[in-house]
C-alpha cells in the first residue's frame, strides 16, 4: 500500500549484516542519519588527534634519540605549553559536545506524534498495541526450534524472523512506549536509530519516522 512501510522488527537486525561489515547500518530515518553523521564527524576528529599525537611522539623519539647525542632540556614549567594543552582539548570537547547534545535532544523529542505504539517484550515475543486505534497483536519468534536446540544449520536470519512484523505508516512520527512483562529485553532497530531497554515496571519512550 502506497505510503505504508512494513518493518520486520527483530531483536538485533545488525547481526544479519555481512560478517566483515564493521560500520553502522545505513540509516533509513532522519534521526538515524543524524546519529550516523555524528559518528563520522567524531571519528574524523579522533583520527586527526591520533595522527597528530603519534606524529609528534615519533618525531620526538627519532629526532632526539640518545644515539645522536641529544641532551634532554632541563626545565620545570612552560606556561605557554600548559595553556596550549589546556585550551586545545577544551575546544575539541566543545566541537564534539555541541553536535552530540543537539542529536541527543532530537532523539528524546517524542512530542506531537502522529501515532503511538506500545511495545511490550516477553519471552520470546513482542506485543504491539496501537493506542490511537485500539488494536494490537503479538509478534512471535519464528526461527525453527531445531536450529536453536538441535544443532541444525542456522538460517540467514537466525533469531531474527518473526511471524507478524510491525507495520507503521511512512512519513508519520511514531512514538514508541517500550516496556516488559517479565525480564529485561532490548528493542533494537539500528537502521532507524532506535534502541531502548524494555524493563518490567517502567515505560520508556522513543520515536521514529520513515520518510
Amino acid at each position: 500500500m502506497a505510503g505504508t512501510a512494513a518493518l520486520v522488527v527483530a531483536l538485533v537486525p545488525a547481526l544479519a549484516q555481512a560478517a566483515k561489515e564493521y560500520n553502522l547500518q545505513a540509516p533509513v530515518t532522519p534521526i538515524a542519519t543524524q546519529i550516523f553523521d555524528l559518528h563520522v564527524y567524531i571519528m574524523w576528529i579522533c583520527v586527526v588527534i591520533f595522527v597528530g599525537v603519534f606524529s609528534v611522539m615519533f618525531y620526538s623519539i627519532f629526532a632526539h634519540r640518545k644515539s645522536k647525542g641529544h641532551q634532554a632540556a632541563q626545565f620545570h614549567e612552560n606556561t605557554l605549553v600548559e595553556v596550549v594543552w589546556t585550551v586545545i582539548p577544551f575546544l575539541i570537547l566543545v566541537f564534539m559536545a555541541v553536535p552530540a547534545t543537539r542529536t541527543i535532544l532530537a532523539m528524546k523529542d517524542t512530542a506531537v506524534p502522529d501515532l503511538t505504539v506500545k511495545i511490550t517484550g516477553s519471552q520470546w515475543k513482542w506485543s504491539y498495541d496501537y493506542l490511537d486505534h485500539g488494536f494490537g497483536y503479538y509478534s512471535n519468534l519464528k526461527t525453527p526450534v531445531a536450529q536453536i536446540e538441535e544443532g541444525e544449520p542456522k538460517g540467514e536470519h537466525y533469531l531474527l524472523e518473526v511471524d507478524e512484523p510491525m507495520v507503521v505508516p511512512a512519513g508519520k512520527k511514531i512514538r514508541l512506549l517500550i516496556t516488559s512483562s517479565d525480564v529485561i529485553h532490548a528493542w533494537f532497530l539500528p537502521a532507524a536509530g532506535v534502541q531502548q531497554d524494555a524493563i518490567p515496571g517502567f515505560v520508556r519512550d522513543d520515536w521514529m519516522k520513515f520518510d
